[in-house]
């Protein structure tokens, strides 16, 4: 069996994730591609997509929430994630019973005693009139039936759990700040999500591993686990091998994948790019040494904001009155400078609506 080395896997991610060479992709079929982005952060897609797409037009991507074809909700990991409705519709059952396991595993002493059937039937009654509602004000409805739980973990349940829900714009709009409402999907979207599927060799986790390894591949097992959230979907992946191919790591672990996915050669050029915060080219797996060192590895999930160099997590940055401020990981090149400066002013220009291309490259600390 073949054995992919980090860098071999490096080449490949950055290919599929559209970070080898920006695409002429509509944001649609880029938010498609990639199964979603995660977006706790509501201006962090933005960021995402235009380190990945040519010409890409922030309105264009309001436009797509505006008009009910992306929708920010709880899926993967229980975290909110931009996706497009359609995936929603057809995934969300699935995700179900994660996305309660995961609420539990943080409110279990608070909701214990609570009957989930109940709350479900209470949450749907207060939604029902199409309001939208923050996850308080919803909480606060029907508080009263379980005053010893406490709003926050029956809001957590309700919202990230058992009602279907979307944030609503203006939230996650371009340069627009808003809390978060929430209407159900239904309401939203106008039809009843897609129901389970009773099938044992699991058709919609089929479609998911297709859809990962298409954005992430080639991936163990292990690293479709810690993308989506779910239990390793261990039926759709036995239903899919036959038209899998397979490879090892340098871990000697199992990687799967699609025939014809690009893995392109792990001596091709990586150009530098700016990811934002919680960018699931990071999360997306387990193993995340492809593109990150272990030492920085907490970096992922603290939200900083990460540059790749030739590939790899190699410094962070942030903004700071229409300057980008970069803060180097390791020493860099005159080239690597260069070609950081290069793409940080192109970054500043996006952000400031090309009123600033200021960047400030720290000094490394060693």
């Amino acid at each position: 069996m073949t054995v992919l080395d980090a860098r071999a896997l490096n080449r490949a991610t950055l290919a599929r994730q559209l970070l080898l060479d920006r695409a002429d992709l509509p944001v649609l079929d880029a938010v498609a591609h990639l199964c979603g982005l995660q977006a706790q952060e509501p201006q962090e897609p933005f960021i995402g997509l235009w380190s990945r797409l040519r010409a890409f037009d922030p309105a264009a991507l309001s436009g797509l929430l505006t008009g009910r074809r992306v929708v920010r909700t709880h899926l993967m990991r229980r975290t909110v994630h931009l996706v497009t409705a359609g995936d929603l519709m057809a995934w969300r059952a699935r995700h179900d019973a994660m996305l309660r396991q995961r609420v539990l595993g943080t409110y279990r002493r608070e909701l214990e005693g609570v009957d989930l059937g109940e709350l479900a039937a209470a949450g749907r009654e207060v939604m029902a009139d199409g309001e939208p509602r923050s996850m308080g004000d919803l909480a606060r409805a029907v508080a009263g039936r379980w005053p010893a739980a406490g709003p926050r973990p029956l809001g957590e349940m309700l919202i990230a759990g058992l009602l279907p829900t979307v944030q609503l714009p203006p939230r996650g709009l371009w340069r627009t700040t808003a809390g978060a409402r929430y209407a159900l999907v239904s309401s939203w979207l106008g039809r009843e999500i897609d129901p389970p599927v009773a099938d044992d060799s699991d058709p919609v986790g089929q479609t998911l591993v297709r859809r990962y390894l298409a954005a992430f591949g080639p991936a163990a097992s292990a690293d479709l686990r810690a993308w989506c959230g779910l239990a390793g979907l261990p039926a759709a992946v036995s239903a899919l091998r036959g038209e899998l191919v397979a490879f090892r790591d340098e871990r000697g672990r199992e990687l799967l994948d699609l025939p014809d996915a690009p893995r392109p050669d792990p001596d091709t050029p990586a150009p530098v790019r700016f990811l934002p915060a919680f960018d699931n080219a990071i999360l997306g797996y387990h193993d995340r040494g492809r593109i990150i060192d272990e030492a920085h590895r907490g970096l992922s999930v603290e939200g900083a904001r990460v540059v790749l160099v030739d590939g790899r997590v190699a410094a962070t940055w942030s903004v700071e009155t229409d300057t980008v401020l970069v803060t180097p990981l390791r020493r860099f090149s005159r080239a690597d400078r260069e070609s950081v400066a290069g793409e940080g002013r192109a970054l500043a220009s996006f952000l400031s609506g090309d009123e600033s291309d200021r960047i400030r490259i720290a000094a490394f600390s060693g």
